[in-house]
């Protein structure tokens, strides 16, 4: 019997799931193929790079993505913890330093003396042992054939836009302003506000942009959570100003009036040197992108460390292939997780990959691999992946349509949909100490 076992990818999933493994004495063996074969949306080698944002969205209790964190927090996740170390000011949300966040996930799992780092890329799965797959989204071409012929169904696709990120010395304050929606959290964020006759003419610019060409032979599949700009803007002129340019909860200072329409950047890392533009997410030509995002206030003179730009993203279609477990069904020893398994989010990538290390380290001891209670997070995730209709699967973000509702005679108890939902998220904390108690377990400190 093999000893180690093997991960594929050293992104958030397999990260955290080397981590889980090599903290309960199991020797790791992690594959990275990046920096000497590159994705089209990463920059760097380090592991757990974040791409998309550096948000790993609310913090604030009662939420479903808080109680995801706090479950992570309270099973000892090692990424959590590094992004509580990092954390940069976002308003409610847990927003991060993406470089040191990386960083450290990369040094802390290169020093660990049971994790071995294999820097190239893996084009076909281990034929003994166990195997967590974690390779994520833009999984090489060859490894992508691997699994495919190995789950034996086809792969679904989307595709996944990622939003710029703005220098902040080149932001105009005479027009932009800092501010959290409703005073929550400070200042945390910059806004650039709009007048009705501004929006307009951004609004048509933005729809008459000339997008990047997709590959002939693929079809534009977007995720509907994550989708670019511009394809929002041709579900109508009022589209924006319900999603991302909504002007709720803020006071431009200049005015004293709330703002038309409101372009929001949030902060990217500890200097504070630059901001991303949430919710621009996009899949324009790098010059169009210049030109149209230009005429938002306040950016008029703006310089870009980093366009936005889109991506394939690859996953299986988990509810044929995958137990609650994370195991295959076809070979128990090989587990999935991440974006490849339909998660979506960065804390729900980290999620799966340690729920797939602990199984895995259970399997490897002899023991059965859980199923999480479903009124965690934890356990509404792996239920939805693997019990979704495989008919018409989508990644999904955690949210509460995903956990257990309250019985309707209970739910009557509760005046508000926000008591509804904090009843929710202490059920599900409280299920998850109770299953933590039942397997002998505390709190977990093993991530600290």
């Amino acid at each position: 019997m093999v000893n180690e076992v093997v991960v594929l990818g050293a992104g958030l999933a397999g990260s955290e799931a080397a981590w889980q493994l090599a903290q309960r004495g199991i020797p790791v063996v992690l594959y990275e193929m990046r920096p000497a074969v590159m994705t089209p949306a990463h920059q760097t080698g380090a592991m757990a790079e974040l791409v998309c944002s550096n948000s790993l969205k609310s913090d604030e209790p009662g939420t479903a993505p808080n109680l995801l964190k706090e479950e992570l927090r309270r099973l000892g996740s090692l990424l959590m913890s590094v992004a509580d170390q990092y954390k940069v000011p976002a308003g409610s949300a847990l927003a991060v330093d993406r470089e040191r966040f990386s960083a450290e996930v990369t040094q802390r799992l290169r020093a660990h003396p049971l994790v071995t780092v294999v820097g190239q890329e893996a084009q076909r799965l281990p034929c003994e042992g166990l195997c967590i797959i974690a390779t994520g989204p833009l999984t090489s071409p060859a490894l992508t054939a691997a699994i495919a012929d190995f789950t034996g169904h086809s792969h679904l696709y989307f595709y996944d836009a990622i939003s710029p990120v703005v220098d902040a010395e080149s932001i105009d304050f005479h027009r932009a302003f800092r501010a959290a929606r409703y005073d929550k959290g400070g200042e945390d964020y910059v806004n650039c506000p709009m007048t009705p006759a501004e929006y307009d003419d951004f609004y048509q610019t933005l729809l008459a942009a000339e997008s990047a060409p997709l590959h002939g032979f693929e079809k534009a599949m977007y995720f509907e959570g994550c989708l670019p700009i511009e394809e929002l803007a041709r579900r109508g002129r009022e589209t924006l100003l319900f999603g991302p340019m909504k002007p709720v909860g803020l006071i431009d200072p200049h005015t004293n009036l709330r703002p038309y329409a409101v372009v929001q950047l949030r902060v990217e890392n500890l200097m504070a040197n630059a901001y991303n533009m949430v919710g621009f997410q996009n899949h324009l030509k790098f010059p169009e992108q210049k030109r149209v995002f230009r005429m938002i206030p306040g950016l008029e003179n703006a310089e870009f460390f980093r366009l936005g730009q889109i991506h394939r993203n690859t996953y299986i279609n988990s509810p044929r292939v995958l137990r609650p477990t994370l195991q295959t069904h076809k070979d128990e020893r090989v587990f999935f997780s991440g974006q490849i398994c339909g998660v979506e989010g960065y804390v729900e990538c980290i999620a799966t990959g340690l729920m797939a290390g602990i199984n895995a380290a259970r399997m490897r001891f002899g023991q059965p691999a859980l199923i999480f209670p479903r009124q965690t997070a934890c356990g509404s995730l792996t239920h939805y992946v693997t019990k979704a209709d495989p008919n018409h699967f989508q990644p999904a973000n955690i949210n509460f349509a995903l956990l257990p509702t309250l019985p309707v005679t209970e739910s009557r108890q509760w005046r508000s949909k926000q008591e509804r939902r904090r009843e929710q998220v202490r059920r599900g904390l409280e299920a998850l100490t109770a299953f933590q108690r039942d397997l002998g377990e505390t709190t977990a400190t093993r991530g600290a």
